[in-house]
């Protein structure tokens, strides 16, 4: 960089590349730490102590930060997008190519892409509020799920939202936005998963032909001592790369999220 960046640009920047609850974490962290010097032990109180007070800020920040793996692991686009890579890799017979860390850094770049319009809702509708002093941090943190239940939302099957809602025991919701948290997140994370293993079954289907035809061929001519994958992985390398697979899987993702 050619010059020092102030630190609402970086913050600014950071909260449009990140997954939602990733850049709740992030935005919050510099704001809290600004202000454990001189907040004071007024405001909404908890059980008798004060939401605003260094403890409660302190206590607030470490518990996001804690969270925010799980966060961007089970309640983001990451689950379906690494789930369907997986399947690719396994469908080609590539074993570690890309690597694990390729795929992780790819999915978590595409997850950052898809998240940013609900990364720009929360940080509008909770983090500048709470730098204005408008909110606490308790008060910010609820705000900001909205967003995020929204989103989830969205890509939920019923089904598996009224799964939880019976395991839970919780009376029927007049409307989805009645949901809390806990029945959301975990019906949206089955939900990701059942979508992305059936991205991967249709992803088997081509290289599963051109296994078989391969399999046979070599049968029947006799070449009992050469493997069949020898010749399949090749051929189909060649056939992801000829119609240019990558470009292809990707928009069918991405259009997934529409």
């Amino acid at each position: 960089m050619s010059g020092p960046i102030s630190q609402p640009t970086i913050a600014r920047a950071s909260l449009k590349c990140c997954a939602a609850l990733a850049l709740i974490g992030a935005a919050f962290t510099p704001h809290l730490w600004a202000r454990t010097q001189a907040q004071s032990a007024s405001g909404l109180s908890l059980n008798g102590v004060s939401v605003n007070s260094v403890p409660w800020n302190i206590v607030v920040l470490l518990t996001v930060l804690t969270l925010l793996p799980t966060i961007a692991l089970s309640m983001t686009p990451f689950v379906r997008l690494l789930v369907v890579f997986h399947f690719l890799r396994q469908a080609l017979g590539t074993q570690t190519a890309p690597s694990n860390q390729t795929l992780i850094g790819l999915a978590l770049i595409l997850t950052f892409f898809l998240m940013q319009p609900v990364g720009a809702a929360i940080y509008s509708d909770a983090l500048v509020p709470l730098q204005a002093g408008h909110l606490n941090s308790v008060a910010a943190l609820e705000r900001a799920a909205v967003p995020m239940r929204h989103f989830m939302l969205k890509y939920t099957r019923e089904k598996d939202l009224a799964l939880f809602v019976e395991l839970a025991h919780a009376p029927r919701p007049a409307r989805p936005d009645d949901l809390e948290m806990r029945i959301v997140a975990p019906a949206y994370l089955l939900s990701e998963l059942q979508i992305g293993f059936r991205i991967g079954a249709v992803l088997f289907l081509p290289f599963l032909v051109i296994d078989l035809v391969t399999a046979a061929i070599t049968t029947s001519v006799g070449m009992m001592q050469l493997p069949p994958v020898v010749i399949s992985t090749p051929l189909k390398i060649l056939l992801f790369v000829v119609v240019d697979g990558w470009n292809l899987l990707i928009g069918s993702l991405m259009r997934s999220f529409a």
